[in-house]
């Protein structure tokens, strides 16, 4: 006997099938069955088909319904008389039967009670009442209605003596199948015992037997109830035998085992699971680490420490979650390149030409690269630099690690520190927790393959603190030649040996970079380029790389030198060439919509052609303006994309006072105000007369209002500016000045030079004043930037003023009150 395999009568609410007053569901009484046989049968009956559910008379199921036909029945029928026709499906994978698809021979049914689950499914008790014959369809739609006709038990052997003992053996039998078959609840046993109804035991037992849809629709279809009844005792001995045979040899086979024999003879069963699936069990994995670990050549502490962690495994089940980590964490001890280095390529002219091929200029850090090959060389063996290459964006410096690894012949990584805010992205996470990885140094060094790659730490002055931690300061340990020989990382928990990685940092500004972790890196400064090397990587790599990647030939475009300066210096204003090859490649899709759209075009590109693919050229703003104005004057600014130039300008107006505008930083500021103060002391020296400081308010002001500007090197133009617009001095021509001052009228030096002097070139100026401090700033700068430039060294601010300040007076005025 079974349950009913699509229906959990357990998840119901016992309580919602009774009458409030009720503790049990009754069993069928003869005198319930009398009453229920003397029901008629409507002439008309909704259909309900039942997916490998046999209804037989009396007997009481739960259904769930799920299709929309079986939802809207129910619904419809449980509103009025709450009579239906239940019948089997021939195929219970139809998913709307018709007619053609259901039995014939069902059973008139009565809705009990109608229940909403908390899975959204509508649940129905429904109890059969008496079997019955459809006769002829009626509809299909909404859902199945039908006529049908009752179908009368042949009932007349009942009180035979032969049909009193065939009850007794059926009941008999049922008990022994209930006792033998452990899946079935005692609870039967009561049921069988205390059913008084011939008939009704008949469809009980007959409906709870373990019999496929087809066997439960023959015994449904026998009308003489003795025979009904000699076909169920069939059906129950078959299955009485067939538990005793598999009872008998279950208690063969049995032993009794002891939990250590028990745990073997289940990891036995998991091994042959495995390998029938084609997994691999416990065992051959354990001995597959086992066997790797031979060909390693670690030291005798990781070897230690590998033994210990296989024994460790050898004892988790393998269902256990810990398992996993602890296989994920030996095959990465097997995986990780423990003391594999590739061999350093120590030919130094291939390598410098290898260097000179991908980036034109940057020859500190070729150099650089150069004397660490050429120790390597000598020594054989050097703790590798940390190099820092700060710069402007789109100079080279991500580009620059390729080569590098290139020339050296090692493997290139690269990893983007942008945005970081994790420190286990460091130093990995603990191998306690689920999901546990080791940091994403252990992780490219894994992938590399060796433990001596070129990697690259890209955008380090991004790394950002988090809640997670500062991974700023877990790269301390990396970034420190002397402690990096035995880095620690969280899910490895031994030392990796990282002195052998020639590391290279990129920044755009170092100011963003912690003090401790800019200590342990050799900075070197990747300044920006002239417009004439702009032009020269242009021709020998963007445009060549660029034809490339559209599919073209060099001879299906090309540029003269004079039309690229106009795209350098008309569409680009940038430190780097990013934005140039944004520009070039425009210009090449020119070229290929052209060749694709089979339309002619000028393969040798002009001015004219430029502009019409382009636009008009844009870059005006860091042009030389005229001297014609009184306090108006060119000083040099460094920005985080390279050198620029700003126009410091001074007006006077009725009143007193100071007034600064322009988007200024504190710094900035407080030099106007020093530059102020220095006059007013040294007013009859400068030529500046009394009245107009008295009776005159001063106006400073720095163009484009919308950029941020501030630092002190703005100090020496504020001051030329102030004095020029007292005394109505022209500002010499061409000339740009940078230079911090003090109240003493003493200049100082500031920073960012060679930026500074690529903006005065591309601005035409012609002159320069420097405090004589950068001297040596201009003298590391190679001689190619600084031609058509003259430098005037100064250090106190009379000299600025007189190389500045012209004695021509203006023509136009600018003050209010004259003396």
């Amino acid at each position: 006997m079974s349950k009913y395999t699509n229906i959990k009568i357990d998840t119901l609410s016992m309580q919602d099938m009774m009458d409030e007053d009720s503790d049990l569901i009754p069993l069928l009484t003869p005198e319930d069955e009398e009453e229920m046989n003397k029901e008629l049968v409507p002439a008309t009956l909704p259909i309900l088909p039942l997916r490998n559910t046999v209804l037989f008379p009396g007997v009481v199921i739960p259904i769930t319904a799920t299709r929309d036909k079986a939802i809207a029945l129910i619904k419809e029928v449980n509103k009025g008389d709450k009579i239906l026709g239940i019948v089997a499906q021939k195929d219970p994978a139809s998913k709307n039967p018709t007619f053609d698809d259901i039995y014939h021979t069902g059973v008139v049914a009565q809705i009990l009670r109608v229940l909403k689950m908390p899975d959204g499914n509508t649940t129905v008790i429904i109890q059969g009442k008496k079997r019955m014959q459809i006769k002829e369809a009626v509809q299909q739609e909404p859902y199945l209605t039908a006529t049908a006709v009752e179908i009368i038990d042949d009932l007349f052997v009942q009180d035979t003596d032969e049909f009193k003992e065939i009850i007794e053996t059926v009941k008999e039998t049922a008990l022994n199948v209930i006792q033998e078959n452990p899946n079935i609840p005692t609870e039967g046993t009561f049921a069988i015992k205390n059913i008084q109804s011939n008939s009704f035991l008949i469809n009980f037992i007959s409906s709870n037997i373990d019999l496929s849809v087809e066997e439960k629709q023959e015994l449904l279809e026998i009308n003489n109830l003795q025979d009904r009844a000699i076909a169920t005792l069939k059906k129950l001995n078959v299955e009485l035998q067939r538990l005793e045979l598999r009872n008998d040899i279950q208690n063969k086979t049995r032993v009794d085992l002891d939990q250590q024999q028990r745990e073997y003879y289940l990891h036995q069963q998991l091994k042959t699971i495995q390998e029938e699936l084609g997994g691999n069990s416990h065992e051959a994995e354990v001995q597959e680490l086992i066997t790797k670990s031979l060909t390693k050549k670690w030291s005798k502490d990781i070897k230690e420490t590998f033994e210990k962690e296989v024994a460790r495994m050898k004892r988790l089940n393998p269902q256990m979650p810990e398992y996993s980590i602890q296989r994920n964490y030996l095959e990465l001890m097997l995986e990780l390149p423990w003391d594999t280095y590739s061999e350093d390529k120590f030919d130094l002219k291939q390598a410098q030409k290898v260097l000179e091929r991908d980036h034109f200029g940057l020859e500190k850090v070729k150099d650089r690269i150069i004397e660490h090959l050429a120790v390597l060389k000598l020594k054989g063996d050097m703790k590798s630099p940390i190099i820092c290459l700060y710069g402007p964006p789109g100079v080279g410096k991500t580009s620059l690690g390729k080569s590098v690894a290139e020339a050296l012949g090692r493997k290139y990584i690269r990893m983007a520190l942008g945005g970081l805010r994790d420190e286990s992205e460091i130093r990995g996470h603990r191998k306690t927790y689920i999901g546990a990885m080791p940091g994403r140094l252990i992780q490219n060094i894994k992938k590399a393959g060796t433990s001596n790659p070129v990697f690259v730490l890209d955008e380090i002055d991004k790394m950002a603190s988090g809640m997670q931690g500062d991974p700023a300061s877990a790269m301390l340990e990396v970034l420190d030649p002397e402690q990096n020989s035995a880095f620690y990382d969280n899910f490895l928990e031994v030392g990796y040996d990282l002195s052998k990685i020639m590391f290279i940092a990129t920044a755009n500004s170092i100011g963003d970079i912690p003090w401790a972790l800019r200590d342990r890196m050799e900075m070197i400064n990747v300044s920006g380029y002239t417009i004439e090397e702009k032009m020269e990587i242009a021709k020998r790599h963007l445009l060549p790389k660029q034809l490339k990647e559209h599919g073209l030939k060099s001879s299906h475009l090309k540029i003269n030198k004079q039309e690229l300066e106009f795209v350098v210096t008309g569409y680009t204003r940038e430190s780097g060439v990013r934005n140039l090859e944004k520009v070039i490649a425009k210009l090449v899709r020119y070229a290929a919509k052209s060749i694709a759209m089979e339309e002619e075009y000028e393969v040798n590109l002009t001015t004219e052609i430029i502009q019409q693919v382009l636009g008009p050229a844009r870059m005006e703003r860091d042009k030389y303006e005229n001297n014609d104005v009184a306090g108006v004057v060119t000083g040099l600014a460094w920005t985080s994309v390279g050198g620029d130039i700003l126009f410091i300008e001074s007006i006077l107006s009725k009143g007193k006072g100071l007034s600064i505008t322009g988007n200024l930083g504190t710094v900035m500021k407080e030099s106007a105000t020093i530059a102020l103060e220095y006059i007013k002391a040294h007013a009859e020296e400068l030529g500046v007369k009394q009245k107009v400081l008295d009776e005159n308010k001063v106006h400073i002001h720095v163009p484009e209002g919308a950029t941020p500007k501030d630092g002190p090197s703005a100090g020496i133009t504020m001051l030329t500016s102030l004095v020029s617009v007292f005394t109505k001095r022209k500002v010499k021509a061409k000339l740009a000045m940078t230079g911090e001052i003090t109240l003493r009228g003493k200049v100082l030096p500031v920073g960012g030079i060679k930026e500074k002097i690529l903006a005065a070139k591309r601005a035409n100026i012609k002159e320069i004043i420097l405090c004589e401090a950068n001297r040596k700033d201009i003298e590391e700068i190679k001689e190619s930037y600084l031609k058509g430039l003259k430098f005037h060294y100064v250090t106190e601010m009379n000299q600025v003023l007189e190389i500045a300040l012209t004695k021509q007076k203006v023509k136009k005025l600018t003050t209010v009150a004259e003396a």
